[in-house]
Protein backbone atom coordinates (compact mmCIF):
# COMPACT_ATOMS: atom_id res chain seq x y z
CA UNK A 1 0.00 0.00 0.00
CA UNK A 2 2.84 2.40 0.84
CA UNK A 3 4.37 1.85 -2.61
CA UNK A 4 1.03 2.62 -4.32
CA UNK A 5 0.58 5.71 -2.16
CA UNK A 6 3.99 7.06 -3.14
CA UNK A 7 3.36 6.44 -6.84
CA UNK A 8 -0.06 8.14 -6.57
CA UNK A 9 1.50 11.17 -4.87
CA UNK A 10 4.20 11.43 -7.52
CA UNK A 11 1.59 11.22 -10.27
CA UNK A 12 -0.49 13.95 -8.56
CA UNK A 13 2.50 16.29 -8.26
CA UNK A 14 3.44 15.77 -11.91
CA UNK A 15 -0.14 16.39 -13.07
CA UNK A 16 -0.66 19.46 -10.85
CA UNK A 17 2.47 21.18 -12.08
CA UNK A 18 2.51 19.90 -15.64
CA UNK A 19 5.24 17.28 -15.85
CA UNK A 20 7.07 18.09 -19.06
CA UNK A 21 4.82 21.09 -19.69
CA UNK A 22 6.67 24.39 -19.05
CA UNK A 23 4.56 27.36 -17.98
CA UNK A 24 6.90 29.51 -20.10
CA UNK A 25 7.09 27.91 -23.57
CA UNK A 26 10.58 27.24 -24.93
CA UNK A 27 11.60 28.63 -28.31
CA UNK A 28 14.15 26.56 -30.20
CA UNK A 29 15.42 27.70 -33.58
CA UNK A 30 16.77 25.07 -35.94
CA UNK A 31 20.12 23.59 -35.07
CA UNK A 32 21.61 26.30 -32.92
CA UNK A 33 24.54 25.28 -30.77
CA UNK A 34 25.41 25.27 -27.13
CA UNK A 35 28.92 25.62 -28.55
CA UNK A 36 28.62 29.25 -29.80
CA UNK A 37 25.16 28.78 -28.31
CA UNK A 38 21.66 29.99 -28.32
CA UNK A 39 20.28 31.40 -25.10
CA UNK A 40 17.16 29.66 -23.84
CA UNK A 41 14.02 31.64 -23.06
CA UNK A 42 14.42 32.30 -19.32
CA UNK A 43 12.79 29.53 -17.23
CA UNK A 44 11.43 27.72 -20.29
CA UNK A 45 13.21 24.54 -19.12
CA UNK A 46 11.88 24.65 -15.54
CA UNK A 47 13.35 21.27 -14.59
CA UNK A 48 16.90 22.43 -15.35
CA UNK A 49 19.19 22.13 -12.33
CA UNK A 50 22.62 23.66 -11.75
CA UNK A 51 24.90 21.61 -9.51
CA UNK A 52 27.41 23.89 -7.82
CA UNK A 53 30.27 23.86 -5.36
CA UNK A 54 29.77 25.89 -2.19
CA UNK A 55 31.66 28.72 -3.93
CA UNK A 56 28.88 28.95 -6.53
CA UNK A 57 30.98 27.35 -9.28
CA UNK A 58 28.74 25.39 -11.68
CA UNK A 59 30.16 21.94 -12.45
CA UNK A 60 27.24 19.85 -13.77
CA UNK A 61 23.60 19.98 -14.77
CA UNK A 62 20.65 17.92 -13.67
CA UNK A 63 16.90 17.53 -14.08
CA UNK A 64 14.12 17.84 -11.51
CA UNK A 65 11.80 14.80 -11.78
CA UNK A 66 9.58 15.73 -8.83
CA UNK A 67 9.85 18.11 -5.89
CA UNK A 68 12.09 15.71 -3.96
CA UNK A 69 14.31 14.18 -6.64
CA UNK A 70 16.91 15.23 -9.22
CA UNK A 71 18.56 13.03 -11.81
CA UNK A 72 22.10 13.67 -13.05
CA UNK A 73 25.16 11.76 -14.30
CA UNK A 74 27.16 9.44 -12.06
CA UNK A 75 30.43 10.92 -13.33
CA UNK A 76 29.46 14.28 -11.78
CA UNK A 77 30.30 12.69 -8.39
CA UNK A 78 27.73 14.65 -6.41
CA UNK A 79 28.48 15.00 -2.69
CA UNK A 80 26.35 16.01 0.29
CA UNK A 81 28.09 19.40 0.52
CA UNK A 82 27.23 20.40 -3.05
CA UNK A 83 24.44 22.86 -3.86
CA UNK A 84 21.42 22.00 -6.01
CA UNK A 85 20.07 25.17 -7.64
CA UNK A 86 16.62 25.29 -9.23
CA UNK A 87 14.81 28.21 -10.83
CA UNK A 88 18.00 29.72 -12.24
CA UNK A 89 18.62 31.14 -15.72
CA UNK A 90 21.44 33.67 -15.25
CA UNK A 91 24.20 32.75 -12.78
CA UNK A 92 25.05 36.42 -12.28
CA UNK A 93 21.50 37.69 -11.75
CA UNK A 94 20.66 38.96 -8.26
CA UNK A 95 16.91 39.22 -8.97
CA UNK A 96 16.00 35.61 -9.82
CA UNK A 97 13.94 33.68 -7.31
CA UNK A 98 16.33 30.76 -7.15
CA UNK A 99 16.14 27.94 -4.63
CA UNK A 100 19.38 26.71 -3.08
CA UNK A 101 18.81 23.11 -2.03
CA UNK A 102 21.04 20.42 -0.56
CA UNK A 103 21.30 16.68 -1.21
CA UNK A 104 19.97 14.49 1.60
CA UNK A 105 21.24 11.32 -0.04
CA UNK A 106 22.88 10.41 -3.34
CA UNK A 107 22.12 7.15 -5.15
CA UNK A 108 24.50 6.16 -7.93
CA UNK A 109 23.57 3.21 -10.12
CA UNK A 110 25.22 0.05 -8.71
CA UNK A 111 26.52 -0.90 -12.17
CA UNK A 112 28.15 2.50 -12.82
CA UNK A 113 31.46 1.88 -14.57
CA UNK A 114 33.75 4.92 -14.95
CA UNK A 115 36.00 3.02 -17.36
CA UNK A 116 33.25 2.28 -19.91
CA UNK A 117 30.90 5.12 -18.79
CA UNK A 118 28.07 2.57 -18.66
CA UNK A 119 25.18 3.22 -16.26
CA UNK A 120 26.10 6.89 -15.94
CA UNK A 121 23.16 7.94 -13.76
CA UNK A 122 22.72 9.25 -10.22
CA UNK A 123 19.59 10.17 -8.28
CA UNK A 124 19.69 12.95 -5.69
CA UNK A 125 17.16 12.93 -2.84
CA UNK A 126 16.75 16.56 -1.78
CA UNK A 127 16.98 17.50 1.89
CA UNK A 128 14.01 19.86 1.50
CA UNK A 129 11.48 19.78 -1.35
CA UNK A 130 11.69 22.21 -4.23
CA UNK A 131 8.81 24.67 -4.41
CA UNK A 132 7.04 23.98 -7.68
CA UNK A 133 5.59 26.83 -9.71
CA UNK A 134 6.02 28.83 -12.92
CA UNK A 135 9.82 28.67 -12.97
CA UNK A 136 10.29 25.26 -11.32
CA UNK A 137 8.48 22.12 -12.44
CA UNK A 138 9.41 18.51 -13.23
CA UNK A 139 10.25 16.82 -16.49
CA UNK A 140 8.48 13.60 -17.44
CA UNK A 141 10.37 10.33 -17.19
CA UNK A 142 10.27 7.74 -20.00
CA UNK A 143 9.11 4.20 -19.42
CA UNK A 144 10.39 0.87 -20.61
CA UNK A 145 7.30 0.84 -22.84
CA UNK A 146 8.65 3.94 -24.61
CA UNK A 147 11.82 1.99 -25.27
CA UNK A 148 10.01 -1.13 -26.48
CA UNK A 149 7.75 0.88 -28.81
CA UNK A 150 10.58 3.11 -30.07
CA UNK A 151 8.66 6.22 -29.01
CA UNK A 152 11.74 8.40 -29.35
CA UNK A 153 13.07 7.15 -32.66
CA UNK A 154 16.24 8.00 -34.60
CA UNK A 155 15.82 11.21 -36.58
CA UNK A 156 13.56 12.80 -33.99
CA UNK A 157 14.66 16.31 -33.04
CA UNK A 158 15.25 16.78 -29.32
CA UNK A 159 16.80 19.50 -27.15
CA UNK A 160 19.66 19.64 -24.68
CA UNK A 161 20.34 22.54 -22.33
CA UNK A 162 23.02 23.64 -19.90
CA UNK A 163 25.64 26.14 -18.81
CA UNK A 164 28.51 24.20 -20.38
CA UNK A 165 31.42 25.75 -22.23
CA UNK A 166 30.67 27.45 -25.54
CA UNK A 167 34.00 26.21 -26.91
CA UNK A 168 36.27 23.42 -25.72
CA UNK A 169 39.10 25.89 -25.05
CA UNK A 170 36.88 28.55 -23.46
CA UNK A 171 38.04 29.15 -19.85
CA UNK A 172 34.63 30.26 -18.58
CA UNK A 173 31.12 28.88 -18.86
CA UNK A 174 28.23 31.13 -19.96
CA UNK A 175 26.18 32.91 -17.33
CA UNK A 176 22.87 32.31 -19.10
CA UNK A 177 21.31 28.93 -19.85
CA UNK A 178 22.03 27.73 -23.39
CA UNK A 179 20.12 25.24 -25.53
CA UNK A 180 20.62 23.24 -28.72
CA UNK A 181 18.31 21.08 -30.82
CA UNK A 182 19.78 17.76 -31.90
CA UNK A 183 18.61 14.77 -33.95
CA UNK A 184 18.58 11.38 -32.25
CA UNK A 185 20.76 8.68 -33.81
CA UNK A 186 20.36 4.94 -33.71
CA UNK A 187 23.10 3.12 -31.82
CA UNK A 188 24.21 1.56 -35.12
CA UNK A 189 24.66 5.04 -36.58
CA UNK A 190 26.49 6.14 -33.44
CA UNK A 191 28.87 3.18 -33.59
CA UNK A 192 30.18 4.57 -36.90
CA UNK A 193 31.70 7.36 -34.83
CA UNK A 194 32.41 5.68 -31.50
CA UNK A 195 32.70 1.95 -32.33
CA UNK A 196 32.07 -0.53 -29.54
CA UNK A 197 32.15 2.21 -26.90
CA UNK A 198 28.39 2.49 -27.43
CA UNK A 199 26.18 0.21 -25.32
CA UNK A 200 22.45 -0.40 -24.93
CA UNK A 201 22.28 1.98 -21.95
CA UNK A 202 23.45 4.89 -24.11
CA UNK A 203 21.69 7.03 -26.70
CA UNK A 204 23.36 9.41 -29.16
CA UNK A 205 22.30 12.76 -30.57
CA UNK A 206 23.89 15.44 -32.73
CA UNK A 207 26.61 15.21 -35.40
CA UNK A 208 24.77 17.89 -37.38
CA UNK A 209 26.29 21.17 -36.23
CA UNK A 210 25.36 21.10 -32.54
CA UNK A 211 26.69 19.49 -29.39
CA UNK A 212 26.98 19.58 -25.63
CA UNK A 213 30.28 20.54 -24.01
CA UNK A 214 32.08 20.41 -20.67
CA UNK A 215 29.82 21.64 -17.86
CA UNK A 216 26.68 20.32 -19.56
CA UNK A 217 27.31 16.88 -18.01
CA UNK A 218 24.36 15.48 -16.08
CA UNK A 219 21.94 17.81 -17.82
CA UNK A 220 18.88 16.91 -19.87
CA UNK A 221 18.25 15.71 -23.39
CA UNK A 222 14.49 16.10 -23.74
CA UNK A 223 12.13 15.11 -26.53
CA UNK A 224 8.59 16.39 -27.07
CA UNK A 225 5.68 14.10 -27.82
CA UNK A 226 1.98 14.88 -27.42
CA UNK A 227 2.92 18.33 -26.06
CA UNK A 228 4.92 16.84 -23.19
CA UNK A 229 8.69 16.92 -22.75
CA UNK A 230 10.34 13.69 -21.62
CA UNK A 231 13.85 13.15 -20.26
CA UNK A 232 15.24 10.78 -22.90
CA UNK A 233 18.93 11.28 -22.13
CA UNK A 234 21.42 12.54 -19.56
CA UNK A 235 24.54 14.29 -20.89
CA UNK A 236 27.32 11.73 -20.41
CA UNK A 237 30.34 11.98 -22.75
CA UNK A 238 31.51 12.91 -26.23
CA UNK A 239 34.24 14.65 -28.19
CA UNK A 240 37.02 16.08 -26.02
CA UNK A 241 37.02 19.12 -28.33
CA UNK A 242 33.21 19.39 -28.33
CA UNK A 243 33.16 18.75 -32.08
CA UNK A 244 29.77 19.45 -33.65
CA UNK A 245 30.40 16.85 -36.39
CA UNK A 246 30.31 13.84 -34.05
CA UNK A 247 27.40 12.84 -31.81
CA UNK A 248 27.27 13.40 -28.09
CA UNK A 249 26.52 10.36 -25.95
CA UNK A 250 23.79 10.37 -23.33
CA UNK A 251 22.59 7.88 -20.73
CA UNK A 252 19.43 6.23 -22.09
CA UNK A 253 16.98 7.03 -19.28
CA UNK A 254 14.29 4.54 -20.33
CA UNK A 255 16.73 1.72 -19.65
CA UNK A 256 16.90 2.83 -16.01
CA UNK A 257 13.17 3.27 -15.41
CA UNK A 258 12.82 0.25 -13.10
CA UNK A 259 15.85 1.26 -11.01
CA UNK A 260 14.61 4.87 -10.75
CA UNK A 261 11.14 3.72 -9.66
CA UNK A 262 12.59 1.37 -7.07
CA UNK A 263 14.94 3.95 -5.55
CA UNK A 264 12.26 6.64 -5.35
CA UNK A 265 9.66 4.28 -3.90
CA UNK A 266 12.07 2.98 -1.25
CA UNK A 267 13.30 6.41 -0.15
Amino acid sequence: MAFLWIISCLAFVSAAYGCGNPAIPPEVTGYARIVNGEEAVPHSWPWQVSLQHSSGFHFCGGSLVNENWVVTAAHCSVQAYHRVIVGEHDHHSKSEDIQILKPAKVFTHPFWNPRTTNYDITLIRLLTPARLGTNVSPVCLPTLSDELHNTFAPGMTCVTSGWGQTSYDEPDTPNKLQQASLPLLSNIQCERFWGNNISDVMICAGAEGATSCMGDSGGPLVCEKDNMWTLVGIVSWGSSRCSTSVPGVYSRVAQFSSWVDQVIAAN
